[in-house]
């Protein structure tokens, strides 16, 4: 699996954000694996989940559905999603799905 959860601790005032890594890939293939992780963060006391794109060459159609499914999952949970190290390719597949409008990226 090419996606990894992380906590680090002490950031944002107490609410530490996890940050879930993406591998070279973001496709069909690891979206049940992304599913699987930002699931597994139910419980979480932080206020921020952060997604980080900095290995990410390709992105497909149903990842940025999963994307959506995340943030309607957190969206209830009241936990903000933040999109970031996105390369200039992913940034304009983010432009044309208009994913600035739903959530912060960088």
């Amino acid at each position: 699996m090419s996606i990894t959860v992380d906590n680090i601790d002490g950031a944002h005032g107490g609410h530490s954000p996890f940050t879930i890594s993406l591998g070279e890939r973001f496709d069909f293939a690891e979206v049940e694996n992304f599913r699987k992780c930002y699931e597994s963060l139910i419980n979480v006391e932080g206020k921020i989940l952060v997604i980080d794109f900095a290995k990410t060459r390709y992105i497909d159609s149903s990842a940025l559905g999963m994307l959506i499914n995340a943030k309607r999952y957190f969206d209830s949970r009241e936990t903000s999603i933040r999109l970031v190290k996105t390369n200039e390719q992913v940034r304009k597949i983010f432009a044309i799905s208009r994913f600035e409008t739903k959530f912060e990226i960088s």
